[in-house]
């Protein structure tokens, strides 16, 4: 009887560990792949009152062949632009193999333009990424901190 009652607490312990597993968030869950890289966390402040623009930060690494980033489609924004980088508009962006990029509030950056609705604090949108070799990537933007 000991034997059987261990034997059904070890499976009780092991379903709910499982369970757990897969309930739990994974730390991985801002990570988005094409076949040739990965974007992590893709993240935006707060917009404050009347806001029209928003900079969305990111890393872009694990490249394996030159891409480009050429187009942002978010239902919050009417459309995207890279600044930072001279004599360029709109969307376009080199991404060179083996090298790390990192989008954010300074530098090279990614701005949302026309913000069709405020970003508020814990929040998630949808956001597509195109890329000329990569091809469509679906992330989510997430809403992390308060304006600056």
């Amino acid at each position: 009887m000991k034997n059987q009652n261990m034997g059904r607490r070890q499976a009780l312990q092991i379903g709910l560990g499982l369970g757990a597993a897969l309930v739990m968030p994974s730390a991985r869950a801002c990570e988005f792949f094409t076949p040739t890289l990965r974007v992590t966390h893709p993240w935006t402040r707060v917009s404050v009152k009347d806001a029209t623009t928003a900079i969305v930060c990111m890393k872009i690494d694990q490249v394996s062949k030159l891409d480009r980033l050429i187009g942002v489609e978010t239902p919050v924004a009417e459309g995207a632009e890279i600044i930072g980088i001279e004599g360029r508009s709109g969307v376009n962006l080199l991404i060179f193999p083996g090298q790390e990029l990192v989008l954010g509030e300074s530098g090279v950056q990614l701005r949302l333009v026309k913000l069709t609705q405020p970003l508020l604090m814990a929040r998630t949108y949808a956001m597509r990424l195109y890329f000329e070799k990569g091809g469509v990537m679906d992330t989510e933007l997430n809403v992390d901190y308060m304006p600056a």
